[in-house]
């Protein structure tokens, strides 16, 4: 199954302890909403829904700091 924005959103306040709180553009990282541990089981879920190996250096607040970004991420490294 494709990644989609509701179970990417769904994950992440599932990860994050978020309960309704996210929306596209939510800021995670940079505000603290993700901690390292939650990142990692983000990363972890990304990789599973894509079949793609996300490397250290894709790590960034462009690529990971809000649903939008992760997904606009997740889809070019579907690709």
């Amino acid at each position: 199954m494709p990644l989609t924005e509701s179970s990417l959103i769904r994950s992440i306040a599932q990860f994050a302890a978020l309960e309704g709180q996210v929306a596209p553009e939510t800021p995670l990282f940079s505000s603290g909403a993700l901690d390292s541990v939650a990142m990692l089981n983000l990363i972890l879920f990304i990789e599973r829904e894509t079949g793609a190996e996300i490397r250290a250096e894709d790590v960034t607040l462009e690529n990971f700091d809000t649903a939008a970004s992760i997904l606009d991420f997740a889809r070019k490294l579907a690709a």
